[in-house]
């Protein structure tokens, strides 16, 4: 039997290392591809292969990491499978790069940090090499520790640092900048766990907790979704294609508007066509959000695609041009070819590595249904929206892992408001009714004892009595634990949510220190 099980364990692992090494082929491939395909861009300058292939790898990194919060939550609520999840994110991620990736990289450099005070392109050059690399170094120890953190900030930091260590100063860094990228560790979370949260207490209250909830579910679920749509659409007109065409927030939310009520009345008339189909529970409830949840995954995908790709090749595009013209500019056109890395390492690291993270964000924080995490990509759009009107920094990141802390804190509450004092009285109950035959056999074992003259039956009592004794304790013991459990009842994972806390709190700080180590190496290199 023991040598069964080690052989089905030999073999999972030698399973798992072939995988692993295949992974690992994959991306020395394609980061070999870049190399080659870089190699002579510039006549006579190969230093741009090597800034393209640090590219590569940190585009890579991106799709291990950051996208798998756009489509965990439907993963991880049965939504759709790792597959499709996978395949869905890969298409949408590379669409959103490609279309509306964007045409400038002024913000990566400029903003961060001031490009004028540096008197040498080549020390620019070197700085924003580091920050490729550091930031894809920092990713990628973030995605082995299975913790979701922010692509924007990593590349921050990484821009930071190198800047810093080029410049010889702290002067460079625009630290108005940096401080509004530190208020977003708190400002982003909470905004999407408090909307994630409301919107799962009103569909609990006016669907799940209803006595009849097929009916409402079928009066409010076109709302919700209308509600979801509106989102979106105004997201990703501000967001998604506002390189391609840049429309302001009243627009946006016009055109959001007449989709959201052209969904309401197709939700509405097919729920009515299949209302038969319905049953008066959660799940079937739950079931009405699946599609909803797949096109959300979709569309966040694009959109992440369409604004984070600048993470992995804005700083390459400030290279190429300052490589390509011995200058620096405060703006740099985004080439095709460097649009392309990026698109296709996103989506690759996306399929190769990033289920790791899609299992933590989506399984192992809380547990999540298609409700839940509907609110969560629901609060993904709706957060960003109302930040960018506010012009308070925000990551996709972070809201999304605060809307799945939101769910997971708000079943906590419900579950002590609603059901807590219920399950503790019931204990409560079994205590007493312990307590009061334990007492009794005590009672009886002390009568016995002290009679004068036993007979065997005596005997053989007082022998059972001791088991009972015994046996009855233990049982107390048990149920005095199950008690003080039920006053510890949490749905969400206390050291996971340390840990990914700690590591937002240290990723700009991190990157920016690896960023300058990587750029003095660098420069006793090429000096």
């Amino acid at each position: 039997m023991e040598i069964n099980i080690f052989e089905k364990m030999q073999k999972k692992a030698i399973k798992k290392s072939r995988t692993e090494f295949l992974h690992l082929g994959v991306s020395l491939l394609f980061m070999a591809i870049v190399l080659m395909a870089t190699y002579n861009k510039i006549p006579g300058n190969p230093f741009l292969a090597v800034a393209a292939l640090f590219g590569a790898y940190m585009a890579m990194n991106i799709g291990a990491n950051d996208v798998a919060n756009n489509v965990a939550p439907a993963v991880g609520s049965k939504a759709m499978t790792m597959m499709w999840a996978i395949f869905i994110a890969a298409v949408f991620e590379s669409a959103g790069a490609m279309i509306a990736g964007g045409d400038v990289t002024g913000t990566i450099k400029k903003g961060i940090i001031d490009p004028v005070a540096f008197t040498d392109p080549q020390y620019f050059v070197w700085a924003m090499t580091a920050a490729l690399l550091a930031a894809a170094l920092w990713l990628n120890l973030a995605t082995w520790l299975k913790a979701p953190v922010s692509t924007t900030h990593s590349i921050v930091g990484g821009v930071m640092g190198g800047g810093i260590a080029a410049a010889g100063s702290f002067g460079i860094v625009a630290w108005d900048t940096i401080g509004k990228i530190a208020a977003s560790w708190i400002i982003s979370p909470l905004l999407g766990g408090v909307i994630a949260a409301g919107f799962l207490f009103a569909i609990k209250k006016t669907i799940v907790f209803k006595e009849d909830m097929r009916q409402a579910a079928l009066k409010l679920v076109p709302l919700y979704v209308s509600i979801m749509g509106w989102s979106f659409i105004t997201y990703l007109i501000l967001k998604g294609i506002k390189k391609v065409v840049k429309l302001g927030f009243p627009t946006a939310a016009g055109i959001g508007f007449i989709g959201a009520v052209i969904i309401f009345f197709v939700i509405k008339k097919s729920l009515e066509k299949n209302v038969h189909m319905l049953n008066n529970d959660r799940t079937s409830v739950n079931s009405l959000f699946t599609i909803p949840l797949i096109f959300a995954a979709a569309l966040l995908s694009f959109a992440h695609g369409a604004n984070d790709v600048a993470n992995a090749v804005g700083p390459l595009a400030g290279i190429y041009d300052a490589l390509a013209h011995d200058t620096i500019s405060t703006k740099a056109a985004i080439p095709l070819w460097i649009m392309t890395i990026g698109a296709i390492g996103i989506s690759l690291g996306l399929a190769l590595y990033g289920p790791k993270l899609v299992k933590t964000v989506g399984s192992e924080i809380t547990e999540l249904d298609q409700i839940r995490a509907f609110c969560i990509a629901l609060a993904a759009a709706i957060t960003v929206i109302i930040a960018s009107q506010l012009g308070l920094p925000v990551s996709s990141t972070h809201i999304a892992l605060g809307g799945v802390f939101g769910v997971g804190f708000l079943r906590e509450w419900l579950d002590r408001t609603q059901r807590l004092e219920y399950r503790i009285n019931e204990e409560k109950n079994k205590l007493k009714k312990l307590h009061s035959k334990l007492d009794a056999f005590k009672n009886e074992l002390q009568s016995l004892e002290a009679k004068e003259h036993k007979i065997q039956q005596d005997y053989e009592r007082i022998v059972q009595l001791f088991e009972l004794i015994g046996e009855y304790e233990k049982r107390l013991k048990a149920e005095n634990k199950a008690l003080k459990n039920v006053y510890k009842t949490k749905y969400v994972q206390r050291n996971a949510v340390k840990k990914i806390i700690a590591a937002w709190i240290i990723t700009v700080p991190a990157a920016a220190l690896l960023s300058a180590t990587i750029f003095y190496i660098i420069k006793g290199i090429m000096l």
